[in-house]
């Protein structure tokens, strides 16, 4: 298979299901930015990090691929005139949300209680998480406005939601395991 095809040259990609669109379509630019937080979950796991944070991180983008391929489904073609299924795309479910708020509480515990935001930063690995966390964001932002026009399954939403706290809170534990600062956000008063 080559990894060029040619079919993209105009400007327009396929969709799961074959329906081709421009490529600067919302439920492209939707499935792209979940793909570029993928990948800043890659630079994450690559980090000199605890094991059991690797696991999560390769769990969690096996989970991305699969909110990547619900966007990339033109929902008219995924569904047969009489109910069925006609594409087999995987789903997010509600043990993959269980599972990040899992890993939420059980970092949250270890933590000190939060009381300020706290500026993105301390460390190299905690920016890496916190640039994660803003794709993430992005992600969700675009994945919404194409809910909005074409709905999908609810679980995918709420999973991009989930994550972007999951990626907040390791930017938090990873601070405490690395021996980063934590910079509390103090707004300055007016003179």
């Amino acid at each position: 298979m080559k990894v060029y095809t040619k079919t993209g040259d105009k400007g327009t990609t396929a969709l799961f299901g074959g329906t081709r669109v421009p490529k600067h379509h919302i439920r492209i630019d939707s499935y792209g930015t979940v793909d570029e937080l993928n990948s800043h979950i890659g630079l994450i796991r690559d980090q000199a990090i605890a094991p059991h944070y690797k696991v999560v991180l390769e769990r969690i983008q096996d989970r991305l691929f699969t909110v990547g391929a619900v966007l990339a489904t033109d929902p008219e073609k995924a569904i047969l005139k009489n109910g069925k299924q006609r594409l087999n795309i995987p789903k997010i479910s509600t043990s993959d949300l269980e599972y990040l708020e899992q890993e939420i509480d059980d970092m949250d515990a270890a933590l000190p209680p939060m009381t300020h935001f706290v500026l993105p930063g301390g460390h190299q690995t905690v920016s890496f998480c916190h640039i994660a966390r803003c794709v993430c964001r992005r992600a969700e932002r675009l994945a919404s406005a194409l809910n909005d026009i074409e709905p999908f399954d609810a679980h995918t939403l709420k999973y991009l939601n989930r994550l972007s706290d999951y990626l907040f809170v390791l930017a938090r534990k990873l601070s405490s395991d690395l021996g980063a600062d934590e910079v509390k956000w103090i707004p300055e008063k007016e003179s």
